[in-house]
């Protein structure tokens, strides 16, 4: 079947049957520092990185980047890239922080490594500071995973008395401190400025660009922010080279990665597996098929605010960047959702609606003002009082607050909307009366002028 116009028919995911898990590889007790050292060689990455004196911090670097490593946490941007990004060392402070909020719905794949491979990812944070010559690597956590957040402090614990965190990590001339930092649970602190904001014990509010963490980041000095998965493949990297992970799954955006499978499936789970499976294989083989024998209504592939697509558009598409892009959507977390034929996607949107309306920060208009007016319409068509009209006036909320705001949550909060009303319209025209309905006018003419405000 074509997408969009494009065929694509083959996996890029490789033997992804035969495939080794490396992320979450099937060790009992993994968690532990001992069994990370005797089962997978723990720390002997890092080890290798500080006694080989052919390897300099820079040349950390160049490997990560020839790997084609790209961040996992939704943007999926070069991580060798973003490190480059950062200044010659000075004598200001240089930080890390380790982006574990975790916060988008629908995805819950970095708990997975917090919980069953932490140390994976505390390597992973060493190896990343000593490219960048970091004093200090905030971890930044979402205020839920406490459970996660006390196993996780005991193993960071053990790593410090064995001499692989703090002053001259094995006997080198590298020091770096690891600091965890506890969220409140907000939204918003996933965005990177927000995070560095929080973490200076301010309110969660993005700061303005430029200037670049890399160049003004936490109290002012230069730091960069990556995600615990994204942190997780940096030792992997470092021990199976960086033509290991480039060759593994799709070339435009390679290496193996967590997939969250949630929804109407038979098998939810997380599951690791290279990029570029296709999407029918991940759905009918490894999450068992659409529960009940029902036909996919709708498939979100990386967090709900990643633009769903109709189930009948993902024969032939795989996930990565450039598949997903040209079938309308992205890869964003790798958080899965399955949404079968008996699905109402008005009432679907409703949710997720609420969600963006409840978590904007209100720094600015067309955000704050934006998402309670896209609430408020989708929940009048849900209960039936909407009119055709209002989902023209849905789009155009869209295009008012897509791209106007300091930071792109007020985009994540329109891409479903917009897409939604889009793809599925027939949804919502089921739920509309063909003209404005009696009580309707009053709200209908303040979001116009909540929209007006915004030109």
């Amino acid at each position: 079947m074509e997408t969009n116009g494009t065929p694509q028919t083959q996996t890029k995911a490789g033997d992804w049957r035969s495939y080794d898990r490396v992320l979450l590889p099937p060790v009992e007790d993994l968690h532990k520092l001992e069994v990370y050292e005797e089962e997978e060689n723990g720390y002997d990455r890092l080890r290798n990185v500080l006694k080989d004196d052919s390897i300099n911090p820079d040349d950390v670097t160049e490997i990560v980047k020839r790997s084609g490593l790209r961040g996992r946490g939704g943007a999926a941007f070069s991580t060798g890239m973003k490190w480059s990004f950062m200044p010659d060392v000075g004598e200001r402070p240089r930080y890390l922080a380790c982006n574990a909020d975790e916060s988008e719905p629908g995805t819950f794949k970095d708990r997975q490594i917090m919980e069953y491979n932490p140390h994976l990812m505390l390597e992973g944070i060493l190896i990343a500071g000593y490219a960048l010559q970091i004093d200090t690597c905030y971890v930044y956590f979402r205020g839920e995973y406490t459970d996660w957040i006390v196993h996780m402090k005991e193993e960071l614990e053990k790593a410090y008395e064995k001499g692989y965190v703090g002053e001259n990590i094995m006997g080198s001339d590298f020091s770096m401190e690891i600091v965890f930092h506890k969220g409140a649970g907000a939204y918003i602190c996933g965005e990177e400025t927000s995070l560095m904001e929080s973490i200076e014990g301010k309110r969660g509010y993005p700061r303005y660009k430029p200037p670049f963490p890399a160049q003004k980041g936490i109290f002012g000095c230069p730091t960069t922010i990556n995600n615990v998965e994204t942190l997780a493949c940096v030792p992997l990297i470092m021990e199976k080279g960086a033509d290991w992970f480039a060759d593994t799954g799709a070339e435009d955006h390679p290496g193996p990665v967590l997939y969250g499978i949630s929804g109407h499936v038979n098998r939810p789970g997380v599951y690791e597996y290279p990029t570029g499976m296709l999407i029918t294989d991940l759905i009918e083989e490894v999450a068992g098929g659409v529960r009940d024998g029902k036909d996919m209504k709708a498939f979100v592939p990386g967090g709900a605010s990643t633009p769903p697509i109709p189930g009948d558009w993902v024969d032939g598409v795989t996930m990565n960047s450039n598949s997903l892009n040209e079938a309308g959507t992205m890869f964003g977390t790798g958080g899965i959702l399955v949404l079968d034929e008996d699905t109402d996607m008005v009432s679907w949107l409703r949710r997720v609606a609420h969600f963006f309306q409840d978590e904007s920060c209100g720094q600015c208009t067309p955000c704050r003002e934006g998402t309670g007016w896209i609430e408020n319409l989708v929940t009048r068509i849900d209960e039936g009082e909407g009119n055709m009209r209002d989902l023209d006036l849905l789009l155009d909320l869209c295009d008012q607050m897509e791209g106007r705001t300091i930071c792109a949550f007020a985009d994540a909060a329109s891409w479903p909307v917009r897409y939604t009303v889009q793809r599925f319209r027939e949804d919502f025209e089921a739920k509309c009366t063909p003209s404005v309905h009696p009580v309707s006018s009053e709200v209908s003419a303040g979001a116009e002028s909540a929209v007006a405000a915004t030109e």
